[in-house]
Formats: C-alpha cells, structure tokens, sequence
C-alpha cells in the first residue's frame, strides 16, 4: 500500500497553478543549492542531499514523474505529480474555486530512505512555494503567511 504526501496551493501561497515542469525546475534547484553547500565544505554533499535521478515514464503523459534512486539498497522511488482539486471558499456566497497541489507518493518497495528524503523535498517545495503540506502521518503544516 502506498503513502502519499500533498502540497497544496491555498490563496495565500506564492502560485495558485503549477507543472510538473516547474516541480522539476525547484527540486533541480534544490540539487543545485545543496552541491553549493558541498563545495563550500568540501564534501560531496549533493549526491548525499539528492541521491536520485528524474525520470519521466511514457504513460506519465506529463502530469507526474518518479525519482529513481541511484543506490537502490537505500534509495528506491517517489513518485511526483500535479492536479487540482475543487476548494469551497466561504464568501458573501459559497463559490467554487479549483486548488492545484503536489502529490508526493512512496510505493511498497520504497525504503526508509526514501521517506526521509520525501519529507525533505516536500518541506523544502512547501516553503518556496508558501503552501499547506500534509504529511504522510496526516499531520499539517502551513508554511504560508497568516492574517
């Protein structure tokens, strides 16, 4: 049975829509801070930080992608996708509003390594991105500006 993990777009967060395009643009961006981080200690910190490849299937039909991992006794897969979803906002009148969010999926063969470095990416796109993630325990946490 696999677990999954949502960021969501609430009209606080930086971007109401988003692509897998752009998913994959912030997590090569996060490889590209984390190997600045490496240089500067003199480590190879990146592949530690991101330790997958990305990947895109041919029946993904660009709504999601899966990151392989390159050690496979400790990095398997998480599956990445977009959508939106139907939000009812509470104005002067209930009205209907599409939400989109990323999906953050781990299979059965994913590892415990590959829960970890899910939280990390999830933490990390739900703050460049000012949304609402819901963690795979079902805990929440808003990392949007409050009113």
């Amino acid at each position: 049975m696999s677990v999954n993990a949502y960021i969501k777009l609430v009209p606080a967060s930086e971007k109401q829509s988003i692509t897998v395009e752009e998913v994959k643009d912030l997590l090569l961006y996060y490889k590209t801070i984390t190997s600045k981080t490496g240089e500067q200690l003199s480590w190879g910190y990146s592949e530690a930080a991101f330790p997958y490849t990305i990947e895109e299937g041919d029946e993904s039909e660009g709504n999601w992608f899966y990151l392989k991992g390159t050690d496979p006794k400790k990095n398997r897969y998480i599956l990445i996708g977009v959508g939106t979803e139907n939000r009812e906002e509470i104005d002067s009148e209930s009205q209907r509003n599409e939400s989109s969010y990323i999906q953050v999926s781990l299979t059965e063969i994913s590892t415990h390594g590959d829960k970890g470095k899910a939280n990390e990416y999830c933490k990390f796109l739900a703050t460049k991105l000012k949304g609402e993630l819901h963690l795979f325990n079902g805990r929440v946490m808003y990392y949007y500006p409050k009113k």
